[in-house]
């Protein structure tokens, strides 16, 4: 299993909340999707998420699931409002410029398989 802080070093990822101990997170597994009621339905609890979604919504589903992370891609970035709803459930936001199909495929070079 691999840890966060590991995860933001090999993908450059930029850090949108506030900044934490990432190497005592344990990431298990990740989830890709931009349709919300499809990550309520198959991410995996502890996990990380990839989607090009920046809204607050996305803040409210992975608080559901017990999330650890999430990485924005394209660019997006998320407005204050969600920022600071992120930094209150205690998630990670990350952005990169990368689109998603990079992401997850890196992730998936460093072991992070869907559950």
């Amino acid at each position: 299993m691999n840890n966060l802080a590991q995860i933001i070093q090999d993908l450059d990822l930029n850090l949108l909340t506030e900044q934490k101990d990432f190497s005592d997170i344990q990431i298990p597994a990740g989830y890709t999707s931009d349709l919300l009621s499809c990550v309520i339905a198959g991410a995996p609890s502890q996990g990380v998420w990839v989607t090009i979604q920046a809204h607050l919504n996305i803040i409210a589903v992975a608080a559901l699931l017990e999330l650890n992370a999430i990485i924005i891609t394209e660019g997006a970035l998320p407005d204050d409002a969600t920022i600071a709803k992120a930094n209150e459930e205690g998630i990670s936001l990350f952005n990169t410029k990368r689109n998603s199909f990079w992401v997850v495929g890196k992730l998936w070079e460093l072991g992070i398989n869907a559950e």
